[in-house]
Order: structure tokens, then C-alpha cells, then sequence
């Protein structure tokens, strides 16, 4: 069973709530993603132990037992997740992303923002540290019911 509990500690952390166990901590990854307008497939996270969110400054966290790597089929990518990811939040974006990679062209690239321009966005813009990026459709990341959803509310789409 997981438990939220509000811990004060120094740096950026301070004032976080956060969430232990594997059943607590993917409820509130999922929720997070959904408040910010993301699809849910869009960092599927393997086996969290702990997430963490400071509200006054966004910052949030996310931790996994073992690093995990995903093949995203429809976008033909590769990418990394580190035992911790972290972001600083807010609508449609994620931005000082550390701890994800994409595999571009044989070398691994960091993930520092993805980004959704605004909040019925056909696009997720995904940027490197150097200013660099790629958009996909936002249908890639999404589950049957989101897709459904979208469509239903998108009908030209």
C-alpha cells in the first residue's frame, strides 16, 4: 500500500508531497500527466517507488526501481528513463527535464522539454538540451480510450 505524507526538507524539494509504492506512485504520475494535458502513454514509467510534488515551484519527481528503456512502435523511438526523472511543471509542459534520453541516429539525447502549445494541441514538441526538437501527433502516445476521446471531441481530426 502506498502513502502521501508532506515532507519539508531543504532545496527543491521542500514542501513536497509524495507518494510510495508502485500502485500509489502510477495513479498520481497518470493524474499528473492528465492535469497537464498530456496524453498517459507519453512516459510510461516502469515499476515507481516513490514520486514527489512540490506545488509552489512545479517541481516533481518520479522514481523507479531500475533504470527502463521503451520503444515507442508508431514513432519509430527509443528512449531512456533514468532511476529518477524529474521536471519543473505546468500546463502543457515539462520543462528541465532530467533523466530521459532518446536514441537519435546511434547516439543518446537528452529530453530537457516536451511541450504542448497549447491545450487542445495536435502536437507534442519534444527539445534537447541544444534548442533542438521533433513534434509528433499527440495520438501516438495516447490508450484506446484517449483516442477515442480525442476524436470524438476533434471529429476533422
Amino acid at each position: 500500500m502506498g502513502s502521501e505524507e508532506v515532507v519539508v526538507v531543504g532545496g527543491e524539494r521542500a514542501g513536497a508531497a509524495i507518494v510510495y509504492g508502485a500502485e500509489e506512485c502510477y495513479k498520481k504520475s497518470v493524474e499528473l500527466l492528465e492535469e497537464l494535458g498530456f496524453p498517459k502513454g507519453v512516459m510510461p514509467l516502469k515499476n515507481l517507488v516513490e514520486c514527489g510534488r512540490v506545488r509552489a515551484t512545479g517541481f516533481v519527481w518520479m522514481k523507479q526501481s531500475t533504470p527502463y528503456e521503451h520503444f515507442f512502435e508508431a514513432t519509430k523511438t527509443r528512449v531512456s528513463y533514468a532511476v529518477e526523472v524529474t521536471a519543473y511543471v505546468d500546463k502543457g509542459c515539462m520543462k528541465k527535464m532530467t533523466g530521459v534520453k532518446s536514441k537519435q541516429m546511434l547516439m543518446w539525447v537528452p529530453i530537457v522539454e516536451m511541450t504542448l502549445k497549447e491545450p487542445k494541441s495536435e502536437k507534442i514538441y519534444f527539445k534537447t538540451p541544444m534548442g533542438l526538437g521533433k513534434a509528433y501527433h499527440v495520438t501516438l502516445y495516447m490508450d484506446e480510450e484517449e483516442k477515442r476521446n480525442f476524436y470524438l471531441e476533434n471529429p476533422k481530426k
